[in-house]
């Protein structure tokens, strides 16, 4: 009677071959975090660090000068009751958020729809147009200053040819959050080339089926061209609400320092003068991490409802 035999590998040529894969397989993992070590240190260093120490500060009093006293939430409840200029600092970042986001967008869109037409000039549009986003914050700031001015300004020079009398605009309680917001359209360029790519990423099929169908250009705009870069819309959406929460100093602060009568004190302006120009360092701390909060529970409202109006490829 036969009877099935079933071979066994050698362990003498087995083992050799998984001890070099083992061998392998550690120093590819010991190059990958030796590659990694930078940021990792960076991150713990620069981020992770403040960010433990900013919080250990927002539950104490401290002026640097002295040691720390323990505040509990002191900080916390002087914030929200016993503190006006916070509501007014975040009303006026508000202001400039709901109104500042929207409108940049929608500029952003206008010019990126006007830049994907294929011209001779195409390329030499696109890079005027980028330009100015890469201005430094200083400079931009002093340049808009000079714009901005009520006694020889451009803008109001060119308001002045057609009968408009000169406008304050930065020392304006009216016209000084209006102006903040004018002069964040400068800036567009870099929401403006995000647009573009995703406008290249529709697949022209889609136009020239709707074509065919008869479709005009405002029907092709609604039914292909908006829903298709709607992630491009929501992550430009995510992005202007957190730097519209988080940036803006440098502009206030030179151009404006939170006046006239604290209508441009924005929330990161408040925070600044409490840290260095009071040493309020445990208020201030309370105060950004208030602000933490509050950015993270906008954008977990947005990613919320971005499953009703934002459209993957990958849906059916």
């Amino acid at each position: 009677m036969a009877t099935n035999t079933i071979s066994v590998p050698s362990v003498s040529k087995v083992t050799p071959r998984r001890r070099k894969k083992s061998g392998l397989a550690r120093q590819e993992m010991i190059e990958g975090w030796l590659f990694a070590l930078p940021f990792i240190l960076g991150f713990l260093i620069w981020t992770a660090y403040p960010m433990i120490l900013s919080a250990w500060m927002s539950f104490h009093s401290w002026d640097i000068l002295t040691p720390p006293k323990w505040n509990g939430l002191g900080n916390y409840a002087k914030l929200f009751f016993d503190d006006p200029l916070f509501w007014l600092s975040l009303g006026n970042t508000a202001f400039l958020t709901f109104w500042g986001v929207p409108i940049g967008m929608a500029a952003a869109l206008l010019v990126a729809l006007a830049l994907n037409v294929k011209t001779p000039f195409t390329t030499l549009f696109r890079t005027l147009y980028f330009l100015p986003s890469q201005i430094p914050g200083v400079a931009n700031a002093v340049l808009w200053a000079l714009i901005f001015n009520a006694q020889f300004g451009i803008l109001n020079q060119l308001l002045g040819r057609v009968g408009v009398p000169p406008i304050n605009w930065l020392f304006n309680p009216v016209t000084v959050k209006p102006a903040l917001i004018l002069m964040g359209l400068w800036g567009v360029g870099g929401s403006m080339m995000i647009y573009l790519a995703g406008l290249q990423g529709v697949p022209q099929e889609l136009y020239e089926a709707a074509e065919i169908d008869g479709a005009n250009i405002w029907r092709r705009m609604r039914h292909i061209t908006l829903p298709m870069i709607t992630p491009v819309i929501f992550f430009s959406l995510i992005m202007g609400i957190i730097g519209s929460f988080q940036g803006g100093f440098t502009s206030v602060f030179i151009m404006t320092n939170g006046g006239p009568a604290n209508y441009s004190m924005i929330t990161m302006l408040y925070i600044y003068r409490q840290a260095f120009n009071y040493m309020h360092m445990g208020y201030a701390s309370a105060f950004a991490w208030v602000l933490f909060f509050i950015i993270l529970i906008f954008t977990g409202i947005q990613f919320k409802l971005a499953n009703r109006w934002v459209f993957y490829e990958t849906n059916r």
